[in-house]
């Protein structure tokens, strides 16, 4: 039916409680539900026999010991059981409108990515899956106290196997840019992207972001965001869920027109960003030079800088 494929913290405190309940959210799907759990994080071998997960501990990671999205898309597929693969965040409830919603645009695809948006929900421990409801009430929940995310916040990915195959620049999981590019790649194969946004209620278990050190602004601005950044080529090879070229809607594709707006205020704001730098540039140099006699005067200038002048 379906592969899942994840990497995970270590499973400790409230991150092993959410990791937890996220992989057992998956195997309830189906019968036929395959999960795949790579990493040699605390607890992964021990939450991968208690859930009967299949477990790849050794995950080969960057100069600085974070994983590397490259070599767990590319093993995770070489292993899967099943020619549609999912990787999704290790912290995602997924109901089954998730399944649901695969099956429809399977159906309707033969090379296809499915993206769609999150909601934040507040859950502090083991989810009781043993309650009928449990699927009305987390859906409740995420609805009516939780808010959902932006487009710009990609939390899983449904794709058929092999569409990512050898193509991966070294980026590292656990920093921002890779999901973006996921998407832009997915584009640039010809392959329909899919929004499941209106069909499919991800819940996402909100948390800390203890595990660096810096905090969530480390996630965003450290060196490796930033070689993530220049791996993937730029703002050019970047895209958010508002880029789909489809949207599924009460179990139909549809044409997601607002994709060309989309476009154009990423290419709008990127000018803006040039234009910015452009006069701030030349203001800047204009300063320099009518306050030149000033400097002069008063001892500012090198030596050498008056040399060259």
């Amino acid at each position: 039916m379906l592969t899942f494929f994840t990497t995970a913290k270590p499973f400790l405190g409230h991150n092993g409680v959410i990791q937890r309940n996220a992989l057992k959210s998956w195997k309830l799907l189906h019968p036929d539900v395959e999960v795949i759990l790579l990493g040699d994080d605390a607890g992964a071998a021990e939450a991968a026999g208690e859930l009967k997960l299949r477990h790849e501990a050794y995950v080969e990671r960057s100069a600085r010991g974070t994983k590397r999205l490259d070599y767990v898309f590319e093993r995770a597929q070489e292993i899967a059981r099943h020619e549609i693969v999912c990787y999704c965040n290790c912290d995602i409830l997924l109901m089954e409108d998730f399944r649901r919603a695969v099956q429809q645009v399977a159906a309707a695809r033969d090379k296809f990515l499915m993206v769609g948006r999150r909601w934040d929900v507040n859950i502090a421990q083991g989810f009781d899956f043993a309650r009928a409801d449990w699927q009305a009430g987390l859906r409740k929940l995420a609805t009516t106290s939780a808010r959902q995310r932006g487009p710009e916040w990609i939390d899983y990915f449904v794709f058929t196997r092999g569409l990512y195959h050898g193509s991966m620049p070294p980026m590292v999981l656990g920093r921002v840019h890779w999901d973006n590019w996921l998407v832009w790649k997915a584009q640039s194969e010809g392959c329909a992207v899919v929004d499941a946004s209106e069909a499919v209620i991800a819940a996402h278990q909100n948390h800390d972001y203890g595990y660096h050190p810096w905090g969530k602004q480390g996630v965003w601005n450290d060196e490796e965001a930033g070689s993530n950044y220049r791996l993937a080529g730029g703002w050019r090879h970047l895209r958010t869920i508002a880029d789909a070229s489809e949207m599924l809607v009460a179990g139909a594709l549809r044409l997601n027109r607002g994709r060309y707006w989309t476009a154009a205020k990423r290419y709008g704001r990127q000018a803006g960003r040039m234009l910015v730098h452009h006069v701030a540039e030349r203001a800047w140099f204009w300063i320099l030079g009518i306050t030149r006699p000033v400097r002069t005067a008063a001892g500012l200038r090198s030596r050498k800088a008056q040399q060259r002048a």
